[in-house]
């Protein structure tokens, strides 16, 4: 009896110790028409969403001109901007930077970049009317590019937005940039986003996926508990296929169902990669002769081993969990039970 007791109480203190996280759910939206679909609207319903991260443009380098130019800036429904607000679902505006325009941008026109970037940030607000409690600045920067990127972060936050309105800025950070933070440098904003997916290298042809491996993911969250910034997470849902054309890497391939790329005659199978027997056309794609694909999914139960281990580590008391993304094709593959989960895991 002595010893029940004993069990019981070391039970009891285990679940104590245990602090509980306030998680506020969100989706990313990563396409240049916010025009949302009936499966999407009961996607954010039925996971109680409350915030919906959506790309507003990308920042890409211009050979033409030498300049870093915005591109792929998104059009809003109406009636989706209308469901949205009478849901009480925050649009969190997001800015792709590609690490190539930092790189090829003069340290000298950071200010100006900076300057333009915000401009067109607040006109496509105003336009759409919207108040925004956060933006987030997405961009996967090394250590030669820190110094540009983080003082294009520091001039946002003197704009009025951030100064004088007190909108949050927070940056995605990659799982190598946590872990190298001495290295990389930790942005100067008041959130960061770990993203929890693209963490093996995808260009390997020996990578088994590089999306998610829970084994991988461990490497670089060994000192997650004392990263400087409050942080918030987000998950993967989303598959694709990697070809390689003569053993190296050449490019992704987007919705071709495993199930019926199978059955060609033109495949050979050996666990997720697709070796093409003969030049073929196929749903669009050119495949040739000697070309591997290799099939990469987010699987649920992966999802779920990385979000406990995160848990495990996770040091900030109330944040956001970001599935990626909301998808119509993606999130049929996904009942939102399995989502739940996902939510729930973190807490």
């Amino acid at each position: 009896m002595k010893l029940k007791n004993l069990y019981l109480f070391l039970l009891i203190l285990c679940g104590a110790c245990r602090q509980h996280h306030t998680v506020q759910r969100a989706f990313y939206y990563w396409k240049t028409s916010l025009d949302l679909t009936g499966t999407e609207l009961r996607a954010l319903q039925q996971t109680h969403t409350q915030k919906l991260y959506v790309k507003f443009f990308d920042i890409l380098w211009n050979p033409t001109t030498n300049t870093s130019m915005p591109v792929a800036k998104v059009q809003a429904n109406t009636t989706s901007l209308t469901w949205l607000q009478q849901h009480s679902i925050p649009i969190i505006p997001v800015v792709f930077i590609t690490n190539e325009s930092l790189q090829l941008t003069p340290a000298d026109n950071i200010t100006e970049l900076g300057s333009r970037l915000y401009q067109l940030l607040e006109t496509q607000i105003t336009q759409y009317n919207l108040t925004v409690p956060e933006i987030q600045i997405d961009c996967d920067w090394t250590a030669t590019t820190r110094n540009k990127y983080f003082n294009l972060l520091l001039q946002l936050r003197q704009q009025p937005l951030f100064s004088k309105e007190k909108v949050v800025l927070s940056a995605t950070i990659r799982l190598y940039q946590c872990k190298y933070r001495i290295k990389t440098g930790v942005p100067p904003v008041d959130r960061g986003l770990l993203m929890c997916y693209n963490m093996g290298n995808l260009k390997a042809l020996s990578t088994k996926n590089s999306i998610l491996e829970t084994s991988e993911l461990k490497k670089y969250t060994g000192s997650l508990d004392t990263y400087p910034l409050p942080l918030d997470v987000a998950f993967p849902l989303f598959n694709w296929k990697v070809l390689y054309r003569n053993n190296a890497y050449s490019g992704l391939i987007q919705n071709l169902p495993d199930d019926s790329l199978k059955q060609q005659s033109f495949v050979q199978v050996k666990e997720n990669r697709f070796f093409i027997t003969s030049d073929t056309t196929w749903k669009g794609y050119i495949l040739n002769k000697g070309d591997i694909l290799r099939s990469e999914t987010s699987d649920i139960s992966e999802v779920l081993d990385a979000a406990a281990v995160l848990r495990k580590k996770w040091h900030t008391p109330g944040f956001t969990v970001s599935l990626f993304h909301l998808d119509s094709l993606v999130l049929n593959k996904h009942p939102s039970y399995e989502l739940e989960k996902i939510f729930t895991v973190m807490q």
